[in-house]
C-alpha cells in the first residue's frame, strides 16, 4: 500500500506495518489473545478503506505536519504489540499496564475506522456529485444538468435520463399503465401521445425514474430527444457506444449504423434494454422506425404529439382531472400557496377549468397571475370566457393563450423571450452567453440587469433556470454554472412571434441547416430561381444551427445590422462564415460545439476586421486551431472559454495573449480540463478587470507576475484542486475587491502579504481544507466585509477578528476532517 500524504508519508505503509506485527505476534502474546484479536478484527475492517483511498488516490484532510505524528502512533503501536508477545503470564503488573494500553490502541483504531469510513461515504458521495455535475449537467439531452437540487462533457446527444421536475401531479394512473403494457404484459413498445404541453415527457421520465424500472433494466435505459430535428442513426448509435464507454467503431452510413446497433444490443445482452425516443414527429418517423429490432428484452417507449401506429400500441394520456389541475396551478402560483391572495375560490377553479387540458397552460397561467389583484384574474377570465368555455386538446387555443401571455411582457422581457429561441430545441441554455447577448443588444450598463430579465422569465414560467452550483444562493455575479431550458412549445412561439415580419426585416434571423440543405422559407424569399438575391438583411441577431452533415459550405449574406451572431454545430471541424467580416456592427459573437469532442475552427482571423466586437465565448473549440493564425481582436472586453482545449495553446502563440487582446476587460475560463498553468503574458493585459478560471483540475499555478495586472478587481480561482498557492505579487492588486479560491483543496497557505490588499471586501475560501495557517497581515484587511468558509478555517480567523470589526462570517457546512487520535505510548 502507497497512499500519498501531504509531506511524503504513506497511510498504506504505517497500516501495514501495524497489521503486520498484530498477526505476527498474536499467537505469541497468549497472555493478550482476545485484545489482540480484535485489534486484528478492526485493522482488517480498516484494510478495504484504506485500500479504496488508495485506488481513488485520495489525500485525506489531515492537517500539514502531522502526518509525521500518524507514521510514528503507528510505530508505537506495532512496539507495544511487540513488547506484549515478551511478556510472560505471571507478570501481572506489566500485564494490566498492556491490557489498558491494548484497550487504548483497540478504541483509537476504531475511532479511525469510523472517521474512515464516514471519510469514505463523503468522498464517494461528493464524487458521485462531482462526476453528476460534469457528466449529467452537460450531457442531458445534450445540453446542461444540475447539481444540487437538480443535479453537472458535452455532447450533442445523450442516452441519460433527464432529472424529474419538483412536482408531478396526475400521473400516478398512466405510470402503472405504461408499467403493466411493458414489464407485465410483455409489449415490446409502447406510443404515448397526445398534444403539447400535456407532460407526455414528464411521465417518459417518470417511468425511467420508477424503481421498478429500473431494477428491471438497470443501467440500459437510454433516453433520446428526437423533436422535429432528429439526430442521424449514425450519431444515435454512436452515443450509445460512449454512453456505455464501448469503442465507438466507424459508422458510414444507415445500413452499417443499424447493424451496430443490432451488434450493441446483443454486447450489453441479454439483460433488458429499454430505449425511450422522446418527442417523435410523424415526418421524421420512418428515420426512427429503423430503431425498432426483434431483440429479447429489448423495449421501447415513444413519446409524440400524434399516433404513430407503426410503432406499436398507442396510449392516449388524457387531461389532468380537477383535483390535480387545481394542485398543479397552485403549485405555480405562489401567491395562492402561501395565504397572500385573496383572489376567491369560485374565479381559482373557473380559472383552472379553462387551462386545465393543458399542464403547461396551467404552469404559466399560475406564473403570470401570482400577486396580481382580483381585478387583473377578472380581465383575464372575461378574456377566456369571450374565447370559448375552456381551452381544449386543440393546439392552436394553446397557443393563442400564450401569445396573450407574452403580450402581458414587458417590451424588453418579450425581447428576450423570443431571442431564447436562438439556441437548438432540446439543449440547455448556457445563461452566462444569455448575458452577453442581451448586455449589448439591448444596450444595458451592467451584466446584473441581464440577468433580471431572466429571472422575470422565470417567475413566469416561461423558461426554467437551472442552478448547478453548490452555494446558489451567493450574489457574486457568477453564472457559469447557470442554466436555462423551455418547453418545445415555448420555443416554437418564441421563433413563430419573431418570423412574424417579412424575413430581410426581421429583428432576429434563426436558421436550422440540414446538411448543406437550406430552409424552404429562406429559398422562397432569397432566392429568384437559382439565383441568390444579395439584398440586406435587418436582422440584430443572427443564429445558425447546423447538423453533423454540415460540410461548412457557407452562403452569402448581408447582415449590416447584426449586432449577435450564435453559431452551433456539430461536426469535428467548423469554420467561420466569410460574410462574418463584413457585419461592422457585431458585438457578441458565440460558437457552441455540440460535439462529443472539442473542434476545430477555422476562419477566425475574419474577426480582426470587426472593430465593435466586445465579446466572444467559445464552447468545446480546439484553442489551438485558432492560435495557428493568431488574430489582433483589439476592441474585444470579455472573452469566455468553456469546456475548451487549451493546453499550451498560448505560449505556442507567435504573438503574445496582451498584444491580441489589449483591451480585455473579462476573462472566464471554466471546465477545460488540460489547463496546466496559465500563460505569463496574460499578466501584460493591464485593463483585465475580472479573471475567472473554474473547474480546471490541472490547473497547478498562476503566473508569479499576476501582481502587475493592475486594475483586477475580481479573482476567482474555484475548484481547481490542484492549485498549490496564490503568487506573493497578488500584494499589488490595490483594486482587487473580491477573491474566490472555494474548492481549491490543495492551497495550503495564503500569500504573506495579503494583507496588502487594502479594498479587498469579500473572501470566498470554502472548502480549502488544507489551509491550516493564516498570515499575520490578514488583520490589515480592513475593508474586509465578508468572509465564506467551514467551521474549522473560521477558528483560524478568530485570533484576528478584533481587528476585523465590519467583517460578516458565513458559516458553510463543515466538512468532516481527520483531526489526530487519542495518542498513546509502548
Amino acid at each position: 500500500m502507497a497512499v500519498a500524504f501531504v509531506g511524503g508519508a504513506a497511510l498504506g505503509a504505517a497500516f501495514g506495518l501495524l497489521f503486520d506485527a498484530v498477526k505476527k505476534n498474536k499467537d505469541k502474546a497468549v497472555s493478550f489473545e482476545f485484545y489482540l484479536e480484535s485489534i486484528a478484527s478492526t485493522l482488517k475492517s480498516l484494510e478495504p478503506l484504506i485500500e479504496e483511498i488508495e485506488k481513488g488516490n485520495r489525500i485525506l484532510d489531515l492537517p500539514h505536519g502531522k502526518t509525521t505524528a500518524f507514521d510514528k502512533e503507528m510505530e508505537e503501536g506495532k512496539k507495544l504489540v511487540q513488547k506484549c508477545s515478551e511478556i510472560g503470564k505471571c507478570n501481572f503488573v506489566k500485564k494490566i499496564r498492556y491490557t489498558y494500553k491494548l484497550q487504548k490502541l483497540d478504541r483509537t483504531l476504531s475511532r479511525l475506522f469510523q472517521l474512515l469510513q464516514a471519510k469514505s461515504a463523503r468522498d464517494v458521495k461528493a464524487m458521485r456529485i462531482k462526476v453528476e455535475e460534469m457528466h449529467a449537467a452537460i450531457m442531458v439531452n445534450g445540453g446542461y444538468n444540475s447539481v444540487g437540487d437538480n443535479n453537472q462533457i458535452i455532447s450533442a446527444i445523450s442516452c441519460d435520463v433527464p432529472p424529474l421536475p419538483p412536482v408531478i401531479v396526475g400521473l400516478n394512473e398512466p405510470l402503472k399503465y405504461l408499467k403493466t403494457k411493458l414489464l407485465v404484459n410483455g409489449e415490446s413498445s409502447l406510443v404515448v401521445s397526445a398534444p403539447g404541453g400535456c407532460g407526455k415527457t414528464v411521465l417518459a421520465k417518470m417511468f425511467c425514474h420508477d424503481d421498478d424500472v429500473k431494477e428491471k433494466f438497470e443501467n440500459n435505459i437510454f433516453f433520446f430527444s428526437v423533436s422535429k430535428t432528429p439526430p442521424s442513426l449514425c450519431y444515435i448509435v454512436r452515443q450509445l457506444y460512449e454512453h456505455k464507454k464501448i469503442e465507438v467503431p466507424v459508422i458510414a452510413n444507415e445500413t452499417a449504423a443499424i447493424n451496430l446497433l443490432e451488434e450493441f444490443m446483443n454486447q450489453i445482452g441479454p439483460s433488458p434494454i429499454l430505449l425511450v425516443l422522446d418527442d417523435v414527429w410523424p415526418e421524421t418517423g420512418s428515420h426512427i422506425e429503423k430503431l425498432i429490432l426483434k431483440i429479447p428484452g429489448y423495449k421501447i417507449l415513444v413519446t409524440s404529439r400524434e399516433k404513430l401506429p407503426k410503432f406499436g400500441p398507442q396510449y392516449p394520456l388524457r387531461p389532468l382531472d380537477d383535483e390535480d389541475a387545481m394542485a398543479l396551478f397552485r403549485h405555480h402560483c405562489p401567491s395562492l400557496e402561501d395565504g397572500s391572495s385573496d383572489i376567491p375560490d369560485h374565479i381559482v377553479k373557473e380559472m383552472v377549468d379553462y387551462y386545465k387540458a393543458f399542464p403547461l397552460a396551467l404552469e404559466i397561467a399560475g406564473g403570470s397571475l401570482s400577486g396580481k389583484p382580483a381585478e387583473f384574474w377578472q380581465i383575464r377570465l372575461k378574456e377566456c370566457s369571450s374565447v370559448s368555455s375552456r381551452i381544449s386538446s386543440d393546439s392552436n387555443k394553446l397557443l393563442s393563450f400564450l401569445q396573450s401571455i407574452l403580450n402581458d411582457l414587458k417590451y424588453i422581457s418579450r425581447e428576450c423571450f423570443m431571442d431564447l429561441g436562438s439556441f437548438p430545441e432540446d439543449r440547455r441554455i448556457p445563461a452566462a452567453a444569455l448575458i452577453d447577448m442581451w448586455t449589448e443588444l439591448y444596450d444595458l450598463e451592467e451584466d446584473v440587469m441581464a440577468i433580471t430579465n431572466l429571472f422575470d422569465l422565470t417567475i413566469r414560467n416561461l423558461a426554467n433556470l437551472v442552478v448547478t452550483r453548490k452555494d446558489a444562493k451567493e450574489l457574486d455575479g457568477y453564472y457559469c454554472e447557470h442554466f436555462v431550458t423551455q418547453h418545445d412549445l415555448l420555443r416554437d412561439l418564441a421563433i413563430d412571434q419573431g418570423n412574424q415580419e417579412q424575413i430581410r426585416r426581421r429583428r432576429r434571423l434563426i436558421m436550422n441547416l440540414n446538411g448543406d440543405e437550406l430552409p424552404n422559407w429562406f429559398r422562397e424569399h432569397c432566392f429568384k430561381g437559382k439565383e441568390y438575391i444579395k439584398e440586406p438583411f435587418s436582422a440584430h441577431l443572427l443564429s445558425i444551427s447546423t447538423d453533423e452533415n454540415f460540410s461548412s459550405n457557407w452562403f452569402d449574406m448581408q447582415l449590416p445590422e447584426a449586432k449577435v451572431l450564435i453559431l452551433n454545430f456539430r461536426t469535428k471541424d467548423y469554420t467561420l462564415p466569410k460574410f462574418v467580416k463584413n457585419m461592422n456592427k457585431l458585438k457578441v459573437l458565440v460558437v457552441t460545439n455540440y460535439s462529443y469532442f472539442p473542434a476545430g475552427l477555422s476562419n477566425f482571423q475574419l474577426l480582426g476586421a470587426l472593430k465593435n466586437l466586445k465579446r466572444i465565448r467559445l464552447e468545446r473549440i480546439l484553442i489551438t486551431s485558432i492560435i495557428k493564425t493568431p488574430v489582433r481582436l483589439k476592441n474585444l472586453q470579455k472573452i469566455s472559454l468553456f469546456m475548451c482545449n487549451i493546453g499550451e495553446a498560448f505560449s505556442n502563440c507567435p504573438i503574445k495573449i496582451s498584444e491580441l487582446l489589449p483591451k480585455l476587460k473579462e476573462m472566464n475560463v471554466d471546465f477545460c480540463n488540460d489547463l496546466v498553468e496559465l500563460p505569463v503574458e496574460l499578466c501584460d493585459i493591464i485593463h483585465l478587470k475580472r479573471l475567472s478560471i473554474t473547474h480546471c483540475p490541472k490547473l497547478s499555478a498562476l503566473p508569479k507576475e499576476i501582481g502587475k495586472l493592475e486594475n483586477l478587481e475580481v479573482l476567482r480561482i474555484r475548484s481547481c484542486i490542484d492549485l498549490l498557492e496564490l503568487p506573493e505579487s497578488i500584494r499589488n492588486l490595490s483594486k482587487l475587491t473580491f477573491i474566490d479560491i472555494s474548492d481549491c483543496s490543495s492551497i495550503q497557505n495564503l500569500p504573506e502579504h495579503i494583507g496588502e490588499l487594502r479594498n479587498l471586501k469579500k473572501l470566498n475560501m470554502t472548502n480549502c481544507s488544507r489551509l491550516q495557517d493564516l498570515p499575520q497581515s490578514v488583520m490589515e484587511l480592513q475593508q474586509l466585509e465578508v468572509l465564506i468558509c467551514d467551521e474549522e478555517r473560521k477558528q483560524l480567523w478568530e485570533p484576528f477578528l478584533h481587528c476585523l470589526n465590519n467583517i460578516e462570517i458565513r458559516v458553510t457546512k463543515e466538512d468532516i476532517n481527520l483531526n489526530w487520535l487519542p495518542k498513546f505510548k509502548s
